[in-house]
């Protein structure tokens, strides 16, 4: 009997926490980051089968006897660094506000 008593009290906390004003701006924020910088990446990503499937502007010469496809598929890898370093840097505030939403355990102050 003692542990559903503590089952559910869990379980209204966390009720309380998800509603809370800080853990919806922690939502809020992540979702401001992640989904722009994902369909920069799928759009990104996707291009260069696409580009390279049904056009031939990546065919031209960039330099000597490289196209313009090697170049965007080197970009991707660049691309790829950039976003996890920009990602590792928005982390730490996702986790300034993951902090916030533990120590306020819910409550707005």
């Amino acid at each position: 009997m003692e542990a559903r008593k503590t089952n559910v009290n869990h379980e209204s906390d966390y009720t309380f926490i998800a509603h809370s004003a800080s853990f919806q701006n922690l939502l809020s924020e992540k979702k401001k980051f992640i989904i722009p910088v994902t369909i920069f990446f799928f759009c990104f990503y996707f291009a260069l089968p696409i580009l390279t499937s049904y056009t031939t502007i990546l065919n031209h010469k960039f330099f000597g006897s490289i196209t313009w496809a090697w170049v965007f598929a080197f970009l991707q890898f660049v691309m790829t660094w950039g976003l996890c370093m920009l990602y590792s840097k928005k982390a730490a505030r996702f986790d300034e506000l993951a902090n916030e939403v533990v120590q306020q355990g819910g409550h707005n102050e």
